[in-house]
């Protein structure tokens, strides 16, 4: 079993920066490829962004683009993830995932292929 631990969460106006952390334990041997996801209130699970295990590539979602930005330390099996230029529709509980397939994929991935963390709550008020 792989475990997931987020922090970094919180509340900050619109305009302002977050950094969340995700560090993982366990069977790390299979943690290759992580991500982030989210989930608004009465809204689905949405993909945001998933990193390589070598970090050498990095994919977005649209919405975020160009205003967060993920990164991982491969030694401290840590996956962090910028948010600058926050805005309220970024408000939400952000979710760690990772997964032995392709990074690539972690946004189409069934939920039940990835393993989760607990989530981080962030709250940006307007």
């Amino acid at each position: 079993q792989v475990q997931l631990v987020e922090s970094g969460g919180g509340l900050v106006q619109a305009g302002g920066s977050l950094r969340l952390s995700c560090a993982a334990s366990g069977r790390t041997s299979i943690t290759y490829n992580m991500g982030w996801f989210r989930q608004a209130p009465g809204k689905e699970r949405e993909f945001v962004a998933a990193i390589t295990w070598s970090g050498g590539n990095t994919y977005y979602a649209d919405s975020v683009k160009g205003r967060f930005t993920i990164s991982r330390d491969g030694a401290e099996n840590t996956v962090y993830l910028q948010m600058n230029s926050l805005k309220a529709e970024d408000t939400a509980v952000y979710y760690c995932a990772t997964t032995s397939g392709a990074a690539q994929a972690m946004e189409v991935t069934p939920a039940s292929s990835l393993y989760w963390g607990q989530g981080t709550q962030v709250t940006v008020s307007s």
